[in-house]
């Protein structure tokens, strides 16, 4: 079953990548990159990057764990479990806190102002430190705001012990078309969340615990189904293929409908019209699809699946987490910056946003090779397991990297990502 491990790498990747082209519609309208509508379309749903890695983070997690902790609960087993999980995603994630919190302070002070944000207070230093900001109906995002999906995350991880033991009463005891209900089932509470008006970040009325509940679950459902079929021969691999390039395509397609569908449009920001767009209505209705497209791409042997297993996209997947966590504050203080020199536009401002992404890659692989490997592999020292999880990893990919600097890495254990990013 290690053999999909490489193609779901470097669907992080896509994943971490999209939400930083959410991210990046201001500097590109001002660019006019967005008069191109099929660009445009799809950069302004790229929260659903976050979406993508919620239901990816389900599915790797039932493959790491269904077996280990399926059976039967144990509680040094969920603690462990626990403690690896928080080894991922807590030190780039208490970094990034404390540089954030610098960023803002510094800012204010070279401009000669107060601090003025609802979330600069302690308490809700505190519920970051916990990854609790993002628990309950309406939360306040602050600090390092992409943060409020590892919040998110961290609360599947803390029911995941339970839900694994459901996941393999499924696995052993219900049919397939059974299994394909079920994923329907737990997908139509965040359809119907989706087809609401009220906020186009569905962010209020516990939106974020609709995503993270539906999409988790809907994942780790995805990977039972992939055991059913992975052994059943060409049809299925061709049907693979196939749905592996053809269901990105409906997301495009989706996207593209949406933009040019009234009833999805959002009020323009009264505050500050001039501000990047905001992702239109019912973009949820497109998860279901990205959901699908991770097992098709576990059972298909070639096409996009095989694009995505390459050694750029590997890496890539690799430092996604990072990406993820650290774009936003770059993007802040490249602001800043472009603010203080007086560029708004021009030759020199198009060079510069090249710098900001170009920068955007080399600080995620710095982040990952100085502070999110070493620290991980620490943590997992300190409870006596492995520093390199080959046995997650899977054959297939440690014998691809083996004798590169990819062989310190954990690849298949997807980022919190990002919604993307936040707004």
């Amino acid at each position: 079953m290690s053999v999909f491990i490489r193609q779901l790498t470097g669907i992080r990747f896509v994943a971490a990548f999209w939400v930083l082209a959410y991210h990046l519609q201001g500097p590109f309208n001002v660019l006019g990159l967005l008069s191109i509508p099929v660009l445009a379309d799809v950069m302004r749903v790229g929260r659903l990057g976050v979406d993508l890695f919620f239901a990816l983070s389900g599915f790797i997690l039932t493959h790491t764990y269904l077996t280990r902790m399926g059976r039967s609960i144990h509680v040094k087993d969920t603690l462990k479990f626990w403690w690896l999980r928080l080894a991922r995603i807590y030190p780039v994630h208490l970094v990034m806190l404390v540089i954030a919190g610098l960023a803002v302070f510094a800012q204010a002070r070279v401009r000669g102002e107060s601090v003025d944000r609802d979330w600069w207070n302690p308490i809700d230093f505190i519920k970051n430190l916990l990854l609790i900001q993002e628990w309950g109906p309406d939360p306040q995002r602050g600090w390092n705001f992409v943060a409020w999906s590892l919040s998110m995350e961290w609360l599947a991880y803390l029911v995941f012990p339970i839900l694994v033991l459901i996941l393999w009463r499924l696995h052993k005891h219900v049919p397939t078309f059974v299994l394909v209900i079920a994923w329907f089932v737990v997908l139509a509470p965040l359809i119907g969340y989706g087809l609401g008006t009220s906020d186009p970040y569905y962010t209020n009325n516990w939106g974020s615990t609709y995503r993270i509940a539906s999409e988790f679950t809907a994942g780790a459902i995805t990977y039972l189904i992939v055991m059913r079929l992975v052994d059943k021969g060409p049809r299925v691999e061709r049907a693979a293929l196939w749905l592996s390039a053809l269901l990105p395509l409906a997301v495009v397609a989706g996207s593209v409908l949406l933009a040019r569908l009234p009833a999805a449009q959002p009020p323009v920001n009264a505050m500050n019209p001039d501000a990047e767009p905001l992702p239109p209505y019912f973009h949820l209705t497109l998860v279901p699809f990205l959901v699908a497209w991770i097992g098709a791409l576990a059972l298909a042997n070639g096409g996009v699946a095989r694009a995505l297993s390459t050694r750029a996209l590997v890496l890539g997947g690799f430092i996604s987490y990072s990406l993820y966590m650290t774009h936003l504050v770059w993007m802040g203080l490249w602001r800043a910056g472009m603010d203080a020199a007086g560029i708004d536009g021009g030759p020199i401002y198009a060079v510069a946003v090249v710098g900001l992404v170009a920068g955007a890659f080399v600080i995620a692989w710095l982040m990952w090779r100085i502070v999110e490997e070493p620290a991980r592999e620490w943590m997992r020292r300190l409870v006596g397991t492995r520093p390199v999880p080959t046995e997650e990893a899977g054959e297939a990919i440690v014998e691809a990297t083996k004798d590169s600097a990819l062989d310190r890495s954990e690849p298949i254990e997807p980022i919190p990502i990002p919604d993307e990013k936040s707004r």
